[in-house]
Order: structure tokens, then sequence, then C-alpha cells
């Protein structure tokens, strides 16, 4: 969908919208949500923000999910003037230094490719209020981001919460794990730990997420431990794909993601994807890695799968594995 098809559909006689969710709170499906609801959570934004009318925001996400729909309804609702770039891996290329951004979100790899151009990283440093979302900000990221001049943010949200509803400082003296709810929404944890979110101007009800996560003793902000989706149980023990990701980011300098498979003697068991070598993996994971996080298959990929916003498609990593391992054995 283009710019000028969104455009005409947001402003056709129909008050709803047809929105497919990403599966944050369930199996992907199609839902029906209200234009006003989608204004609403352009106003949260753009008064969190302190965005007004005449300010710059830059279209980069594809306009087929929230994140792209929602930068054109918060420049609808709030008078801002568009900037659009397409959806590209770097959208900053094409810019020039004229052309100072008031407001963009961005996915983690659009951020990651702008931050490798010298050109590109000064204009990302030029950007007022950048907000990321669709994935997760590893630390080596937020760790960069956070010696940035101007204002960084991580998102969360899904499609169901129409796009964000709480933000995390990345940039500055300011930058923190935890994420601060937007005014109006309320956090808690289920039984199970995962996080459940109360957002009455965008969605109707208690949303119950797959995310694990710890309240802040102040009983408002939260920080994410990972998707109960993700968790592995080896031998009775749970071991989060997330956190073996990230005591392994430091040390490859290669695409990789954790999965697993089952396991006759232990259940379930880690597996190490990369589209690297994987000669000497073995020994750096004994040597960075808790013993009962130790991968017991390590293998080569032409190419992590991805989901259509550039998540890592967890499920289709373990069926990518058992294809590997029916090939291997045969």
């Amino acid at each position: 969908m283009d710019l000028s098809a969104f455009i005409e559909e947001w402003n056709n006689d129909s008050e709803r919208l047809m929105l497919h969710t990403s599966g944050s709170t369930g199996s992907p499906k199609a839902i029906w949500v209200e234009k006003s609801r989608m204004v609403a959570s352009a106003r949260m934004t753009c008064r969190f923000l302190g965005l007004h009318r005449g300010d710059s925001a830059l279209l980069c996400l594809p306009l087929d999910y929230i994140a792209g729909k929602m930068m054109v309804v918060r420049a609808l609702t709030c008078g801002l003037r568009i900037v659009d770039v397409g959806s590209d891996g770097h959208p900053l290329a094409g810019l020039s230094a004229a052309d100072g951004i008031d407001f963009a979100a961005m996915v983690p790899l659009q951020v990651y490719n702008s931050l490798q151009v010298a050109v590109e990283r000064e204009r990302l440093c030029g950007i007022r209020h950048l907000i990321i979302g669709g994935g997760a900000v590893d630390e080596a990221l937020a760790a960069e981001l956070r010696t940035f001049p101007n204002n960084i943010w991580s998102t969360y949200g899904m499609t169901e919460t129409l796009s964000h509803v709480a933000l995390r400082r990345l940039s500055g003296g300011d930058a923190t794990e935890w994420y601060t709810p937007l005014p109006s929404v309320r956090v808690s944890l289920a039984a199970d730990g995962c996080l459940k979110v109360v957002a009455p101007l965008v969605c109707e009800g208690e949303l119950t997420t797959r995310d694990l996560a710890e309240l802040h003793p102040d009983g408002v902000r939260f920080r994410l431990l990972g998707r109960k989706d993700n968790v592995i149980v080896s031998g009775g023990l749970k071991i989060q794909a997330e956190a073996v990701e990230e005591a392994l980011r430091g040390h490859l300098d290669v695409p990789f993601m954790v999965t697993r498979c089952r396991d006759a003697r232990l259940g379930q068991t880690v597996v190490l994807m990369t589209t690297g070598s994987t000669d000497g993996l073995a020994a750096l994971c004994r040597r960075v890695l808790p013993a009962y996080w130790q991968p017991r298959h390590i293998v080569h990929v032409d190419r992590l799968p991805l989901t259509p916003t550039g998540k890592l498609a967890r499920h289709e990593a373990e069926q990518l594995f058992l294809s590997l391992e029916f090939r291997i054995k045969n």
C-alpha cells in the first residue's frame, strides 16, 4: 500500500479500519479497529514527545503494518509534515543536511544500518525524536545510542494497542532499561509472569501478552525479560532464548539466533543458528555461557528466518532446524 492509498482509506466514510496483528497476544489475525482510537493513540504520542503542527515526520516504514499506518495518522491528526522516503533499509541515505527531521520511527535494523555510514549517522543524530520498535534493541545498539545528543526511545506495543503504549529512554543521562507507560495506560503481571496491559483510550478490556516482564518497585514501570514462547525447557530448567542471544551478542559479529529442538533425554535443547562459520563456536559457547545454556546443536544456515517486519521468526527457525536435521540424518 502506498501513502495516497492509505490516506484515501483513512478519509473514507467507514469509522473502522482493518489491521493484521503480528501475534503478540495470540495467533496472527485480522482485526477491525475504530479510527477514533487510532486518533487517540496519535495524540498521546505527540503530546508525550512535544510535537507540534508543522513539525516534520519521516515515513520510512511499510504501510501494510500498524507502525507505518500510525506515522501517517499522527501526521494527519496533529498537523505534521510527512517526509515519505519509502520503506528502505537505509532511510536516511536520500536526505540532505537541510532536511531537518523532527520525528521518525524505525526498526532496529534501519538504525543499525544508518550507524554504519558516516553521513547517515550524522543525520540520525539530527532527528529530534526517534522511536525504535518492531524488535528488541540489543545492548550493543543501546550502548551506542546512549551517547547521542537527541531524544531516542525504544517502544513497547503491538497491533492491538495501535502501536506503542510505553517508551523507555535510550539516549542521554536518563537512559534506562525500564519502560514508562503513556498516560492512562496501566500494566500488571499475570500469574505466569506475562505482562498485562490496560489502555482504555486505544483498546477495550485487558490484554494479556506473551511477554515475560518485571514490574519496578514503583508499580508503574516495567522491563522485559523475554517471550514466554521462547522459553526452552531443558532437563527441567527454563532457558530464555533472548538471554542466550544477549550473552553471545558481544562475541559474534555475524547474524545468529537461538532456537530449540526436541530431545529424547532433556525434553528440549538449545540450538544455535548462524549465517557464518560454525568453526570454534562450541568452544566460544563453553567459554561465555553457563553449562546448562550450552547449544547441543550449532548449524549454519544461508539466512535467518525473519517475519515480514524484520523480527526473528522463531517458529520457522524450529521448522528449519527439523528440515536440516532430517537431511543430515538421511
